[in-house]
């Protein structure tokens, strides 16, 4: 599993890397779209201002004194007269370059027909710049560079006028605000991620305290944790708690039933060895008692396998099953057991009786009940057990007129090693604690109440099943 600081920390810097740069990917594309819409604006404008200034009635000087301004050094303009080249005079204030820049930006006149009249320095050095062929803006590839252009047509000169700007200068202007807004993000990224890790280590230090808190109790420490928590682990603190209190009554239960099992054991095995020290001492009821014993001992130790089973499977597999075929199987199974003993078994009510539920545990459940019966029915009494509907809900009850239970004890007897004292009849006192577990495995409803003149009468009952 990776650290939750480590995943945080690259993550959120990948996305901060990635956010950063989109946003200067975006900042480059807007402020390039921006840019040329205001350099066009300049360009349609300064050309607006060029026409104004035309004087449909310039003559050849006027153009030519026209040419000496717009001459830089190294850089002169380029006057034509009939598509021939004319020198142009420059003066000195004409070719003065008052920044590099100006170097980009270039103005040109032409005929109606397309012949070149006047040029900029810029625009005659790989021969005429190509003459405006419609009004608007273009962009024009020019002695190996792009110019961006707009061209309009002076009617009242008769001339196109063409102003030009390079496309480097544009690209450079974009390429500088853009770094301008890169830049300071790089020198903020290391703080930035800096800042970042704090942020997560100081986030997830309550996680770290609430590990700890957990980590260094013993094994015996089951105390609640009560520890302030933020509210984002207000959910986790109540879980570990939550199951902090079951293991706790797991641990209870267990010590509970491994001190009563060993006390239960103890003292059959204790009877056993004085029965069996007596019949080896020649008392021949001895070894009848001790044959009794070693019954008793076997019963504990099958309902304690029965428990383990059921501790050991957390849910069991529940299926749509007809009760009747169980329990008649588990009737005539245990029909020795009551005749031996002059008593009357019978099966009584519905012949089929459909119950949401484990088949296995079923016949568990059913098995403990009927032998508890019997058990606890003296010679010659009875055992009813019947399926039938309680309000539309299926139920298994089993009747016996043994001697029932004391009040006080009906809502405990389900208890683990909890019997009723001054019964002649010996047991393990696990039978109900086992019955009790698998109706709630079942998610049915146990029921136990005495009869009238004596005896039990425990009943079973389940949800429809869907």
């Amino acid at each position: 599993m990776r650290s939750i600081r480590r995943y945080l920390l690259r993550t959120l810097a990948i996305t901060l890397v990635v956010a950063g740069g989109i946003a200067v990917t975006a900042a480059y594309l807007i402020t390039d779209h921006e840019l040329e819409e205001i350099l066009d604006t300049q360009l349609s404008l300064h050309s607006r201002i060029v026409a104004g200034q035309l004087d449909p009635d310039a003559t050849i000087d006027d153009y030519a004194r026209l040419a000496s301004r717009m001459g830089f050094p190294e850089y002169p303009a380029q006057l034509y007269r009939d598509g021939n080249k004319v020198p142009v005079s420059s003066s000195e204030s004409g070719t003065k370059l008052y920044h590099e820049e100006e170097l980009k930006l270039v103005l040109g006149f032409w005929n109606s027909d397309g012949s070149p009249r006047l040029l900029g320095g810029k625009w005659k050095d790989a021969g005429p710049f190509p003459a405006p062929f419609e009004e608007g803006f273009r962009w024009e590839n020019y002695d190996g560079h792009r110019w961006r252009v707009f061209s309009m047509f002076d009617v009242a000169s008769d001339t196109w006028i063409s102003m030009g700007l390079r496309g480097s200068f544009h690209d450079e202007v974009v390429e500088r605000i853009t770094w301008n807004n890169l830049l300071p993000m790089l020198f903020l990224l290391p703080l930035l991620l800096w800042l970042m890790s704090r942020i997560i280590r100081r986030g997830i230090a309550p996680i770290q305290a609430l590990s700890s808190q957990v980590q260094g109790r013993s094994a015996n420490d089951l105390r609640k944790i009560d520890n302030p928590v933020p509210q984002e682990l207000i959910e986790l603190r109540q879980s570990l708690n939550d199951f902090i209190a079951r293991l706790k009554a797991t641990l209870e239960r267990e010590r509970r039933f491994t001190a009563d099992a060993a006390h239960e054991l103890r003292t059959p095995l204790a009877a056993l060895r004085i029965h069996l020290d007596n019949a080896q001492a020649g008392g021949d009821q001895s070894l009848q008692k001790a044959y009794v014993g070693v019954e008793r001992l076997q019963r504990v130790v099958e309902q304690l396998l029965i428990l383990a089973r059921l501790d050991q499977v957390a849910t069991a597999s529940r299926a749509t099953i007809d009760l009747y075929p169980i329990i008649a199987e588990l009737v005539a199974e245990l029909w020795p057991l009551a005749e031996d003993r002059d008593q009357h078994l019978k099966l009584t009510g519905l012949t089929r009786l459909e119950v949401r539920a484990d088949d296995v545990e079923v016949g568990i459940l059913f098995r403990n009940l009927l032998d508890n019966a019997l058990r606890y029915t003296p010679k010659g009494g009875q055992v009813e057990v019947e399926l039938a509907l309680w309000e539309g809900l299926p139920q298994l009850i089993v009747r016996d007129t043994g001697p029932g239970l004391p009040d006080a004890l009906l809502e405990k007897v389900t208890e683990r090693f909890r019997r009723a004292s001054g019964q002649g009849t010996t047991g393990s006192g696990l039978g109900l604690s086992i019955v009790s577990e698998l109706v709630q495995r079942q998610q049915a409803t146990l029921t136990l109440s005495n009869r009238e003149p004596s005896g039990l009468e425990v009943s079973v009952r389940w949800e429809l099943p869907t």
